[in-house]
């Protein structure tokens, strides 16, 4: 069954099926966003939407970022578990912190993260010998780490609570647990998996060893710590009545926030937002937009303009320790001087 799915997956992607049913993907589900903001943002008020974001406890916002940090914090050992998976145990933590917090920060920002990220973590690792097919390894694991805590979260919460879901997709309650018990299950079945036997994928050199089984709870777990700290970073910014509980806006936050993957804008703009909007259709929508506002300057732009900043200077310190290395291979090697070989 296995074999015939990979020989499956293979004639498509060598068709380039999956490529364009990616593309079309993304565009539906960017048109239906833009459709269901244009219908739910009908007669919003700016003037009280920014009232509204004035209102929020500042203990609140303080929260949610210590929240976010943390988040950004768990976000750094995707990296470091990554390079430690395919064997670069040389690259210290604060090296997979900086870049795993820079990728990351610029990918949720400008987009296609794969590209995006992939091109700030090279510019990072290639300093310590690692290739680009290491890079793509590393993002592979990564990329891996935080699908299998999504898988994870969302499993649970949707399990716990299927109405919380029922409210973005439309499905029935019951057919959203059993979707979810579904998803739990491909999960222990993949542990199962690859505590088997030793599992690869790719060709080559592009060849990668998937994390056994423990290294595997390793990684989920680390994913659902990330989204957790998220998730409370925007459950402490929407409004307090009526309190939906934590689950509920959880499984609300990460069903947005891979939807808003699945667009590939940048940030998720537009579809993350659509869809908490419908997802907590009970608040208020002015005092949801002010916590949505709040969330997207704390999670995506702040760490955005300190990531920007952070890479400038990396770059003006390594530009000015290149400068001085030369200058001092210069002084202690000086070119001879020519003679004139002209007479008189």
């Amino acid at each position: 069954m296995l074999v015939a799915f990979r020989r499956t997956v293979t004639a498509l992607r060598e068709k380039q099926i999956l490529h364009k049913l990616a593309v079309a993907i993304s565009i539906a589900v960017i048109a239906t966003a833009c459709y269901v903001l244009v219908h739910i943002l009908r007669g919003i008020d700016t003037e009280e939407v920014l009232d509204a974001m004035r209102q929020i406890e500042p203990k609140s916002v303080a929260l949610a970022g210590l929240f976010v940090a943390a988040g950004y914090f768990t976000l750094t050992f995707y990296d470091w578990f990554a390079v430690r998976a395919i064997g670069r145990d040389n690259v210290p933590y604060r090296v997979n912190a900086l870049a795993a917090f820079t990728s990351y920060s610029v990918g949720h920002n400008v987009g296609a993260s794969v590209f995006t990220g992939g091109a700030v973590r090279y510019r990072i690792y290639s300093a310590y010998g690692l290739d680009a097919i290491d890079v793509a390894k590393i993002c592979f694991l990564a990329g891996l780490t935080f699908w299998l805590g999504n898988a994870a979260v969302l499993g649970l919460g949707v399990a716990y609570h299927p109405e919380a879901a029922s409210s973005i997709d439309q499905l029935p309650p019951w057919l959203n647990r059993a979707l979810a018990v579904a998803i739990l299950a491909g999960l222990v079945f993949y542990v199962i998996w690859v505590s088997a036997k030793p599992r690869f994928v790719g060709r080559g050199s592009w060849t990668v060893q998937l994390p056994g089984g423990r290294l595997t709870l390793l990684q989920i777990a680390i994913g659902i710590v990330d989204l957790g700290f998220c998730a409370l970073a925007m459950y402490v910014l929407v409004p307090d009545e009526p309190n939906l509980g934590f689950v509920v806006v959880a499984v609300i936050f990460v069903s947005a926030t891979l939807l808003g993957f699945a667009s590939h804008s940048p940030g998720g703009l537009g579809v993350f937002d659509a869809a908490m909007l419908v997802g907590l259709w009970q608040m208020d929508k002015e005092e949801l937009l002010a916590g949505m506002l709040l969330f997207r300057l704390l999670y995506y732009y702040a760490p955005f303009i300190l990531s920007v900043l952070v890479l400038a200077g990396r770059e003006l310190l390594l530009g000015a320790r290149l400068k001085r290395v030369g200058g001092l291979a210069e002084a202690l090697d000086p070119k001879p001087v020519r003679e004139d070989p002209s007479p008189g």
